[in-house]
C-alpha cells in the first residue's frame, strides 16, 4: 500500500465533503460545518464524560435514517447547538435533506465544546451563525487555528484558565492506493497536553504558575489529585473522520470507535470525565469499491492524531490564553 498526501491535506480532500466556518473574535467563540450536500452515511462514537451533543442516536446502525446532510461542531457549549437549525435552514432552502411527504428534513447531527470563560459568556453561536458558516463552505483548503469551533478553545487546564493554552482546528488527510481517501477535522478543547506522536514531544499543555514553561498534566494531576483539577469539567473535544469509501452503517460507527484512538495517541490524558470527547464519521461512497473499514479505521486514527496537533500549532493567542507558537521552542 502506498500513503499520499492529498491536495489540501485537509479533510475537503474527501470528495463530497466541504467546510464553513463562523468566528467571532470579540467573544471569542464559533462554530463549524462539515457539509455533505450529496448526503453520506454517519457515525458517532461518544467516550468523553461530558458530551453537548444533538441528533447522534439517528447514526446508531439500527436506527432508520442512513443519510447526514452536516456535521456542525460548535461552541458555546448547550447553548451552541442552536447553530445546528440554521444549518437545517439553509438546507431546506436547497432541497436537501430526508424526503418526506410535505418535503424535507436535513439530518444534522452536533456536538458542542465549552468556551464561555474565555470570551463573551453571554454570546455564543446561534441559528444566524450557522446559516451563515454555510453560505462560506468549500470543497478547497480549510482554515486552521483559532477560527470556527476552534476559536475559543484552549487546552492544558490544569491550573485553569489563566496557565492554559491555546486550542483550536485543524485537519489532514491521507489516501492509500486501491483503499480510499481519509481525512479528519478536530477542534480541540482538552483538559490535557497535545504531544506529538511522530516525535514524542509535547506540543502545548499547562504552564507552571512560578516557571511559566509546560509541565505534564498526568504527572502533576497524579501527584496532587485530591486537590487538582476537580473544578473543570469544561473540556470537549470534538471530531470529524470521512472517507470517500463505500461503508454501511455499522462500518461507519467502527470508523468513529476506531478514530478516537488518534485522539488518544495525540492528547493526554483523553477521554476523561472532565470532557466531551466525540468523532463523527462519514463515508460518501464516491469511490465505487466497498472499503475495508480495519485499513481505514487504522489511518483515520493516524490522521486524526495529525490534525490534533496542527489545532494548536496553529493557533493563536486570545483572550489572555498564550499559543503554542509563542512557546520559543520549549516543546
Amino acid at each position: 500500500m502506498t500513503f499520499q498526501s492529498e491536495t489540501h491535506n485537509a479533510i475537503t480532500d474527501v470528495e463530497g465533503i466541504e467546510v464553513g466556518h463562523y468566528t467571532d473574535l470579540e467573544a471569542i467563540t464559533g462554530c463549524t460545518v462539515v457539509l455533505c450536500r450529496g448526503g453520506a452515511v454517519g457515525g458517532v462514537d461518544v467516550r468523553g464524560g461530558a458530551p453537548g451533543t444533538r441528533e447522534t442516536d439517528l447514526l446508531r446502525p439500527m436506527a432508520l435514517v442512513q443519510t447526514v446532510h452536516a456535521v456542525v461542531l460548535s461552541g458555546g457549549s448547550a447553548y451552541g447547538l442552536d447553530a445546528a437549525t440554521g444549518v437545517m435552514r439553509w438546507l431546506e432552502k436547497r432541497g436537501i435533506g430526508f424526503p418526506v411527504g410535505s418535503g424535507v428534513v436535513p439530518i444534522v447531527p452536533a456536538a458542542v465544546l465549552f468556551d464561555l470563560t474565555i470570551g463573551r459568556a453571554d454570546v455564543r453561536p446561534d441559528a444566524d451563525a450557522g446559516y451563515a458558516m454555510c453560505g462560506v463552505a468549500g470543497s478547497g483548503p480549510v482554515t486552521e487555528g483559532s477560527v470556527g469551533a476552534g476559536t475559543g478553545a484552549t487546552v492544558g487546564k490544569l491550573y485553569g484558565l489563566r496557565y492554559a493554552m491555546k486550542g483550536g482546528i485543524g485537519t489532514a488527510s491521507r489516501k492509500i492506493d486501491g483503499v480510499g481517501v481519509v481525512g479528519a477535522l478536530v477542534a480541540v478543547n482538552a483538559f490535557g497536553d497535545v504531544f506529538d506522536p511522530a516525535t514524542g514531544k509535547q506540543v502545548a499543555g499547562p504552564r507552571d504558575p512560578d516557571t511559566g514553561r509546560m509541565v505534564s498534566t498526568a504527572e502533576r494531576w497524579a501527584a496532587a489529585s485530591k486537590t487538582m483539577g476537580a473544578a473543570f469539567p469544561t473540556n470537549t473535544t470534538l471530531a470529524v473522520v470521512a472517507t470517500d469509501a463505500a461503508l454501511t452503517k455499522e462500518g461507519v460507527n467502527k470508523l468513529a470507535q476506531m478514530a478516537h484512538d488518534g485522539l488518544a495517541q495525540a492528547i493526554r490524558p483523553a477521554h476523561t470525565l472532565l470532557d466531551g470527547d466525540t468523532v463523527f464519521a462519514l463515508a460518501t461512497g464516491k469511490q465505487a469499491q466497498g472499503g475495508n473499514v480495519n485499513v481505514l479505521g487504522s489511518l483515520a486514527a493516524c490522521v486524526l492524531a495529525e490534525a490534533v496537533v496542527r489545532a494548536v500549532r496553529m493557533a493563536t493567542a486570545l483572550g489572555g490564553v498564550a499559543a503554542a507558537s509563542e512557546m520559543g521552542g520549549q516543546e
